[in-house]
């Protein structure tokens, strides 16, 4: 769940003003009717997910591909969920499919990610 301080924190962080974001006004006279939360919020959760859960640790984005399919508004709950499509066995690269959706399952967020899966090696010893 996004808070107006978690977008507000993303438009300063990123430049991203975009009154759908950040101008409650604005927003209620478009489409949506709200303001929405930054995609790149949403996304984000793929990023932790990914680093923290599946592959884990050390794993970095490589390659992504999103498809917006609904907003999300702040204060709502979302789930993210990432399922590995593909394990290369000569390289350290996963292909993960990406959906977040709301509580009552409607998708917001899909995509693909390539994932590059960094293994700690031996620690570097100083130069002397």
């Amino acid at each position: 769940m996004f808070t107006a301080e978690d977008v507000e924190a993303y438009a300063v962080l990123t430049g991203d003003r975009n009154p759908i974001h950040v101008d409650a006004d604005y927003a209620r006279a478009t489409a949506f009717g709200h303001v929405i939360v930054h995609g790149g919020l949403t996304t984000g959760l793929f990023s932790a997910l990914i680093a923290a859960e599946l592959p884990g640790p050390g794993s970095v984005l490589l390659k992504q591909t999103w498809d917006y399919l609904g907003p999300v508004q702040i204060g709502e709950a979302i789930s993210a969920e990432v399922e590995v499509l593909e394990s290369r066995a000569d390289k350290p690269l996963v292909r993960v499919r990406c959906s977040a959706s709301r509580s009552d399952g409607t998708v917001v967020l899909q995509g693909e990610s390539l994932v590059y899966c960094m293994k700690p090696s031996s620690p570097i010893e100083p130069i002397r």
